[in-house]
């Protein structure tokens, strides 16, 4: 890989790092608010939101300036939304500011690597790429855990002559700026690159029909379909498992947030030892063929209400992490190649962010209405895995479909 492959990989993981240790800090923030339950899920779609509405925009904009140069404005977003919330603005509105940062950010991080790498080298960088943002997912949720423990919080707090000034999410959130500032440092020394698919045109009517088009030639493209139906559902799914896990932990295992939080990382572990493990042994030629384990992932979820002890859940989720990387990371990589030839990097994953950010606030809506409604976290996790196996087995029969007229 080129030196300038790792200045892009660690600026994600830095960036990465901060959007998971912040959900948590906010999440914190709403406890302390006393914010009824169902406002958890709810945060993350303020979050995703911005995904969806922005996504006709985001591709032109990656594709139109240096990817480096977008990645740094998108970071300077999040940070000005972090220090929203530090001055006083409402959790889900800032976190959905945020959101706008990340919009904008994704087409660029992942739209670069087409530019900079060859085709053969792709799979292997989405493996990278993908382990290191579970790696931010998993050291995400630890970090955001310990400055959320009241008693180093209160020793730091004290060293500094802070205690009793600020709270403990709000001493979360002051971290998780500085790490924004860090990620945006690393933004000004990514490789500059050729632009690509610059649009002729900047009128906004014309942009949403280019981003119309990119997406309908994205899901008529035979291989862009399937790829594109896959991460849309395990993105959408991931987003959900992550707040079942913490219900989950908190009912069933009875831990506290910190250590449920803790607990999230083990499915970020799996899928970045699945996603190592695709890396190695799965091609793009071959990528398709390992939609199964998205079946079987579906079927593992629901297995987790036969579980009351921490050990064997840390098994079952880190083996549910493990089938989730090894089938999601090629179908990235296949998705990227083909939206690559097909329209331009950075349009291609816009239109896959708009996708699954749908999926996401839909079915973190979907969560938060059975939550409100009551359902045990039993029943949630049933119907949940239900739906992820049915979902990956009606993409793997239409797969089959597709092959057999071919």
């Amino acid at each position: 890989m080129k030196f300038g492959f790792y200045i892009i990989l660690t600026a994600q993981f830095l960036s990465a790092l901060a959007d998971n240790a912040l959900l948590f800090s906010a999440i914190a923030m709403l406890k302390e608010l006393s914010a009824p339950d169902w406002h958890i899920p709810v945060l993350q779609q303020f979050f995703v939101v911005s995904y969806i509405l922005l996504a006709p925009f985001v591709g032109a904009f990656a594709d139109a300036i240096p990817k480096g140069r977008v990645m740094f404005i998108s970071n300077s977003i999040k940070f000005a939304g972090c220090l929203a919330m530090l001055f006083g603005l409402h959790p889900l509105y800032a976190y959905g500011i945020v959101g706008l940062g990340a919009a904008a950010y994704s087409p660029a991080k992942y739209g670069i690597l087409t530019e900079y790498l060859p085709p053969s080298k792709l799979v292997v960088a989405n493996s990278w790429m993908e382990g290191a943002t579970v790696a931010a997912i998993v050291l995400g949720a630890i970090i955001g855990g310990i400055l959320l423990n009241p008693s180093l919080s209160a020793s730091l707090l004290s060293k500094w002559q802070l205690a009793g000034s600020i709270s403990v999410s709000t001493f979360a959130v002051i971290a998780v700026t500085l790490l924004y500032v860090s990620a945006a440092v690393f933004n000004l020394f990514i490789p500059h690159v050729a632009i690509d698919h610059k649009l002729p045109k900047k009128n906004p009517l014309y942009v949403l029909h280019d981003f119309w088009h990119s997406f309908v030639l994205l899901w008529r493209d035979p291989q862009g379909q399937i790829s594109l139906a896959v991460t849309t559902l395990f993105w959408g799914a991931g987003a959900t498992l992550r707040l079942v896990v913490l219900t989950w932990a908190g009912l069933i295992l009875k831990f506290d947030i910190e250590r449920a939080t803790q607990l999230t990382a083990v499915v970020a572990v799996g899928i970045a030892v699945g996603a190592v493990v695709a890396g190695k042994f799965v091609t793009l030629e071959k990528s398709v063929k390992i939609l199964p384990a998205g079946i079987l992932m579906g079927f593992t979820v629901m297995s987790m209400v036969l579980v009351d002890d921490w050990r064997i859940a840390i098994a079952l989720l880190f083996v549910i992490g493990a089938l989730g990387g090894f089938f999601v990371v090629p179908m990235n990589a296949l998705l990227q190649h083909r939206g690559h030839l097909l329209m331009g990097a950075g349009h291609s994953i816009a239109v896959q962010n708009f996708n699954e950010n749908i999926s996401i606030l839909l079915l973190l809506g979907g969560y938060a209405m059975m939550i409100k409604s009551g359902l045990h976290i039993n029943t949630i996790t049933i119907i949940f895995g239900a739906f992820v196996s049915l979902s990956m087995w009606l993409i793997y029969y239409r797969y089959q479909r597709v092959i057999a007229s071919s």
